[in-house]
């Protein structure tokens, strides 16, 4: 799957941004998808993933409770809502996706999955 991340910006703390990932329309509704960050000088780490069927959900504890995932197969997107942003939000954020056999699997490890977008930056200022 190909995919093209959007979305990312310039936003000052507490607002919002929604990130949207676009895949290629080939097989996507087969694949489970993730969001990960990156921030300078630290690891790449999990933020949210979704299932194959959209009925599955995961968060790492840094977002959850503000962060939603959601998905569109029929417009083979994926996206990710962003609410009452932090500093530490800041970070270099990517899609990816896993070809998954069973529909409600989700994962929350970069190494699980097999394609990755480009990346969009979202800056969050104090």
């Amino acid at each position: 799957v190909q995919l093209q991340a959007s979305g990312g910006g310039l936003v000052q703390a507490g607002g919002s941004l929604r990130l949207s990932c676009a895949g290629s329309r080939r097989n996507f509704n087969m694949n489970a998808m993730g969001w990960f960050r990156q921030a300078p000088g630290k690891e790449r780490e999990f933020v949210a993933a979704i299932s194959r069927n959209g009925y599955n959900t995961h968060y790492a504890d840094s977002v959850k409770g503000r962060f939603t995932i959601s998905r569109d197969n029929a417009r083979t997107t994926v996206a990710l809502q962003m609410n009452s942003l932090k500093s530490e939000d800041t970070a270099l954020y990517y899609c990816a996706s896993k070809y998954v056999r069973r529909p409600e699997t989700v994962h929350i490890t970069p190494n699980d999955y097999q394609d990755w977008g480009q990346g969009t930056l979202v800056t969050v200022s104090s």
